[in-house]
């Protein structure tokens, strides 16, 4: 296969994975991983398997983060595990039926505050506080991927200019 149609594929995975880091149809880090080694393998490339290794290791760290984040932030702002349900069920309710860029974000943001009043209709503080604590933890492993997938395309970026 020619090398420049498979870095072609591998830059198109990267960037996708990079999208994917924000956009929840998307498994952002493995298609990032998947690019970085369709590249490596796929060509000539010197990148050493240290990188390869280390970009491994946080894909699978980013992938139980991205569990631990949400629900620590969650509870630290008093979320229940209505709010955590409703985060889902609100994700993707947005995600088909909200028609917006980033309608997923509205909607789990509303899932969160509406889950949390279910839980207790008298409490409207304690129902942000716990929406706030999803937006902060979404932004946390939002972006710790997006700076991994990141990095994935800069060092194939760098390898493909540099050779």
């Amino acid at each position: 296969m020619d090398t420049s149609l498979i870095q072609l594929a591998s830059i198109i995975l990267l960037i996708l994975g990079l999208l994917g880091t924000f956009l929840p149809v998307l498994p952002g880090l493995l298609l990032s991983l998947c690019g970085l080694l369709i590249y490596k393998f796929g060509t000539d490339s010197p990148i050493s398997m240290i990188y390869i290794w280390i970009f491994v290791f946080l894909t699978i760290l980013s992938a139980i983060l991205n569990y631990v984040i949400p629900a620590r932030t969650n509870r630290k702002y008093g979320g229940t595990r209505w709010g955590s349900i409703g985060s889902v069920v609100g994700t993707l309710v947005g995600m088909f039926f909200i028609p917006v860029p980033f309608g997923f974000l509205i909607g789990m943001f509303l899932g969160v505050f509406v889950g949390e009043l279910l839980h207790d209709a008298n409490d409207k503080k304690k129902a942000w506080n716990s929406t706030k604590g999803a937006l902060i933890g979404f932004l946390y492993g939002t972006g710790f991927n997006f700076i991994v997938g990141l990095a994935m395309f800069l060092v194939v970026l760098i390898d493909i200019f540099k050779n």
